[in-house]
């Protein structure tokens, strides 16, 4: 079972990590006051289990042994068994006493890492899109297309903030104007269904790019990520550029949504390696006027700022501040807490 009191901070030193479907990251912190440690990322593919990963990439070389563990992983947690969603990886953190020496883990969502980070972080790791102010304490939005899509609210009551971890990539997305309807049926469903992580996401950005090559009968060029964006950010495939286009217009739509579920006054923050890296294509209007198109409420999405998080850590550092400062934030660990 897991540890139901979750008021006892966490004994350093702390190994924070954070698993995503492709990329694992992971770090020490020695004590409540040190920065992070040397960072270790390996490939999820590269090792059979986070315990080898961790073994083998970071505790071999490292004089300095955990006592307890704070990991964030993509998929939801329940159980002493936690499956990842992008990743055949199994978190079980009752092993990991024996097989890691630990003695107190704490496993939360990704994306509730991601939220933590948001007020963890500097005004020089954020990359403002468009116009609006944040509100002091007023509830805020991450979204983050990667491996999947990843989205969290962070709310804040009783003098902390509260990560809110959902599912919310896999809601629905349908098309809007004409062009749309023209892409729509040639987009990849799951079941019948065009949920955000069909479009917004790594492999969803290949399902847009080849949906609008298809629609015009033409041939795809690309089928990897990095080569449509890259493409389309030179200007020398049409197809990849209109590709990146209707991406940008569907996180658009997408964040406002969730602005709107959130009423983030406090900002909507991207983050992930596709937003850092299709910045220019964010700023250009499409994602704001997107954004924004959401009447009757016009006036209140223009309200909100969005920022793009720029710190290629960010999650590390949202569970760096949680393992240091534990009593800044409403993090229920109920379920989610093993001791040994």
């Amino acid at each position: 079972m897991a540890d139901r009191d979750n008021r006892a901070g966490l004994q350093f030193p702390v190994l924070i990590g954070d698993i995503g479907g492709t990329n694992a990251r992971f770090a020490i912190l020695a004590d409540a006051g040190s920065d992070l440690g040397q960072t270790h990322i390996v490939q999820t593919a590269s090792f059979a289990s986070i315990d080898e990963a961790v073994q083998q990439a970071v505790l071999a070389d490292s004089p300095v042994k955990p006592r307890s563990a704070v990991f964030a992983v993509a998929g939801p947690v329940d159980g002493d068994e936690i499956p990842l969603t992008n990743c055949p990886w199994i978190v079980r953190p009752k092993a990991m006493f024996s097989t890691l020496g630990l003695s107190d883990v704490v496993v939360l969502n990704d994306f509730e890492a991601q939220a933590l980070a948001v007020v963890a972080l500097g005004d020089e790791h954020l990359e403002k899109i468009g116009a609006g102010e944040p509100e002091p304490n007023a509830s805020r939005v991450v979204l983050g297309p990667g491996t999947g899509l990843g989205v969290a609210g962070l709310i804040h009551s009783g003098g902390k903030w509260i990560p809110v971890p959902g599912e919310g990539g896999h809601m629905d997305i349908g098309p809007r104007s004409a062009r749309d309807h023209q892409i729509f049926p040639h987009l990849e469903k799951i079941e019948g269904r065009i949920s955000g992580e069909q479009i917004l996401c790594g492999r969803g950005l290949v399902n847009a790019y080849r949906a609008v090559a298809a629609a015009d009968s033409n041939t795809p060029r690309f089928s990897k990520p990095a080569e449509i964006t890259a493409a389309a950010l030179a200007g020398s495939d049409a197809v990849a550029e209109e590709a990146l286009r209707f991406f940008v217009t569907c996180l658009g739509r997408t964040a406002g949504d969730l602005a709107l579920v959130f009423k983030s006054r406090g900002g909507v923050y991207l983050t992930g390696g596709i937003a850092q890296k299709i910045v220019p294509a964010l700023k250009e209007g499409r994602f704001r006027e997107a954004f924004e198109d959401k009447a009757p409420h016009r006036e209140l999405m223009r309200s909100m700022p969005v920022y793009v998080i720029t710190h290629p850590l960010a999650a590390l550092s949202g569970l760096a501040a949680f393992a240091q400062t534990p009593a800044r934030f409403g993090v229920e660990t109920d379920g989610r807490r093993w001791r040994a």
